[in-house]
Order: C-alpha cells, then structure tokens, then sequence
C-alpha cells in the first residue's frame, strides 16, 4: 500500500483520540538539529464534531488484537486496515515538518502481537527522531497499558508526554465492552508514569544533566457515553485520577456511533453539550477548589442547561451574596462569572481601593452574571430574589457555531 494511501487510513483512525494538546513541554532548537517545540502545535486534524486537534496525529496501525466493543479499529470491524513502520512515520514528520505543517507528532496505534511489541515499535519512532534525526519538535507517544517498565521509561525519555487511556470510567463499564482490557493495569501503567516522572525531577534537582522524563506529564481520555455510567462517577474517577497519578489533563471523549455497531451500544452519539459541560466540571475542580460531588445535580448528572459554577450556585444560594472586598479567595472562586484568573487581581487591588462594579468589569469580570451574587461599594443584590426567578434573570452565554455544522451548537463562557 502507498503512503498516502496509509496515510489517509491510520490519520483517519486516530480522530478518536482528543488527548492531543501539545502544551506543558519546551524544547530549544540546537544547531546540529532539527526543529523546536514551544508548547503549541499547527492543527491538521479534526475529531466528527468538529474540534481542530493539533500535531501530525496518526496510528502507527489500526490492527488490534483487541475486540473493544466501542472502537472502531476492534479486530472484528471491518474498517480498511493500514500499517507504517517505525521509518515511514520518521519519514512523514520529518517531511511535514520541513513543509512546516506541523511542529511535532502524536503516535498512538492499535496493540499488534503484544502491548512489548507494539511499544517497542512506538519507541523506535521517538528514538530516531531524537537521535538520529536531532529532532526537537513536541512528540507525544500512546502508552500501552502492560507495557514493560523499562520500555515506558525509554518512551519518557523520547517523548515530551505520553497518555495511557482508561477508555471507560469503572471496571463494570471495561468488564461489559472491553473486558480483554483491565483497569488495574491501566491503573499500573499510568503509576509507573507518574513515578518516573517524580523520580527524573528529584534527580534533576541534583544533577542539572540528568534526562528528563515526559516533561509535559501524562494524560488520558474517557469515552463519554458508550455506557449509562452517570457524571458524578466520572467527575469522581477523574478526581482519583488527578489526585494519585498527578495528571496534567484529562479528555473526555464523547461517543461516535458507527456502523454495524454491537447491539449493545446506543445508536446516537451524546450531546456535545455534556461533553462541553464535563470539560467545565473538570476545570472547577482543578483550578476552583470543588469537588465532584459538589458539581453533579441530585440524579449525579450535570445540568445542561447551565454550566455547573452557576448550577451549583443556585442550588447554594445561602452562600451569597459575597461582598467582593472581604470575601476569602474560596469564597470568590464560586462566584459565577469571576474566572481564577480575576479572583487574583481582586485580591491584589483590594489591598489598597474597594472594588465597584465597574472595577470587576475592568478586570474582566462578566458582571451581568456576577452581579446577583456580589456585594460591592455601589451594589447590593436584593434579598427577596429566589432561585427560580433568578435562573431566569442570568443572561444565557452567547451560542458558538460549530466548525462544520451551523445547526448545532456549543455554550461557551468564563466559568
């Protein structure tokens, strides 16, 4: 088969995978090499809904000896199959880059013989783009969950971030439509990571030579709604996540139906909205100090209609109003419409003025949604508001368009 021929198979298969971003690495060009990364990527690729993904971002091959009911590329689809050797995909990037179409690469593939075998063969792209080829462009390599230690701390060596997916948010979820997959090896693979990472900063710490290892730190992906699994579990698990692996992103992916799918499979996609509003829990309980109990409704779903900061700040109305001049930083971050970013220059402009509504606008605060829930010197919200009519009062974000469909669309907005 041509190259452009596998070419357009194995890009094509690898729009499954979100976990994508090349930022968190920098690498310096040398003079005796070739390229440089400095944390972003030129986007090339697109996911069904959409989303422009960055990086040269391919499968080294869509055969698997895997039978995961919710991919595509299972040994029992039928999907046209491809596969590049370790010199074609040197090959391609290198050719690319020198097209200046990309800045790095993302190589991920199908398990073919054994997770050794197949991380072998993702190691010997890495290796000779760094060795041979002096290439100092953001790689990023799929780690194949049983994959030796010694092979996963060569792949750290090479690459600027590797991600070993967890696919689905509990074992019953792995045990039903991928039970050849275990969530205690993934669980495995994922703790060697973050241990190797660990371990190369202490000894940077010492020895400024010492090599580092995935500098960009490891992330992984849920496939959202393939099962009935609601979002509370997937806001916990990916708490767990954060918290004992020391993730730097999570992906949440939302499910593409296809064809000639098992019958145990919905036949229609999730909203992109519950994909969106995961994405907004998630950045709550990185940056806002809540936790995912907090985020979820009573039924452990989110709610659609509102993103979860003010979902939650309706559903806790005795908590406001917040005096914006004396409130503790906790306190700000759970005010709607004031990002992270905002509550730390209130905190550093507060020392020497009070704040008004228009110094929160000039900061940057959306005051038409902060508004109800603020005290400032010339604002005090009415008491008497309740929580219905005042979900009716908060201006809705403006809609985005999609990129490819101007009939659905996306609510955005600073949490």
């Amino acid at each position: 088969m041509e190259t452009q021929a596998k070419l357009r198979i194995l890009a094509d298969s690898a729009k499954y995978d979100a976990s994508c971003a090349s930022s968190g690495s920098r690498r310096s060009g040398t003079k005796d090499g070739i390229g440089h990364s400095d944390g972003t990527g030129i986007c090339h690729s697109y996911t069904p809904d959409g989303r422009c993904v960055s990086l040269l971002k391919i499968l080294l091959t869509n055969y698997c000896v895997y039978d995961c009911l919710f991919c595509v590329n299972r040994v029992t689809s039928d999907v046209p199959r491809a596969r590049f050797t370790p010199e074609e995909v040197v090959r391609l990037t290198l050719e690319f880059y020198k097209r200046n179409y990309i800045e790095g690469l993302f190589l991920s593939s199908g398990i073919i013989q054994s997770p050794d075998y197949t991380m072998e063969q993702l190691v010997a792209v890495a290796r000779s783009l760094r060795e041979e080829h002096k290439f100092n462009g953001y790689i990023h390599l799929k780690a194949i969950p049983g994959a030796s230690s010694e092979l996963l701390l060569a792949a750290g060596r090479y690459a600027d971030r590797l991600s070993a997916n967890i696919e689905l948010p509990t074992p019953e979820d792995l045990a039903k439509l991928a039970p050849e997959k275990k969530s205690t090896l993934i669980d495995e693979t994922m703790t060697k990571i973050s241990s190797n990472v660990v371990a190369a900063k202490e000894e940077h710490k010492v020895l400024k030579s010492a090599p580092a290892f995935a500098p960009a730190g490891q992330s992984t992906q849920f496939v959202v709604g393939a099962t009935s699994t609601l979002d509370g579990t997937i806001l916990r698990r990916a708490s767990s996540l954060y918290k004992h692996h020391k993730l730097r992103r999570i992906y949440y992916s939302g499910f593409s139906p296809f064809q000639n799918a098992d019958a145990r499979l919905p036949i229609a996609a999730p909203p992109l909205l519950r994909e969106h509003r995961l994405y907004q829990a998630d950045w709550l309980m990185r940056y806002y100090g809540f936790e995912a109990e907090q985020i979820v409704d009573a039924d452990q779903n989110l709610d659609l209609q509102r993103d979860p900061k003010l979902a939650w700040a309706l559903r806790n109305r005795l908590h406001f109003p917040v005096d914006v001049n004396k409130g503790t930083r906790e306190q700000l971050l759970r005010i709607p419409g004031i990002g992270y970013r905002s509550v730390q220059r209130i905190l550093s402009i507060r020392k020497y003025h009070l704040l008004s509504l228009a110094d929160l606008k000039k900061l940057n605060v959306i005051v038409s949604r902060a508004k109800p829930f603020v005290v400032t010197t010339d604002h005090t919200p009415g008491a008497s508001i309740d929580r219905l009519d005042l979900s009716e009062r908060i201006p809705t974000p403006p809609k985005q368009l999609l990129l490819f469909d101007s009939q659905q669309s996306a609510i955005g907005g600073e949490l």
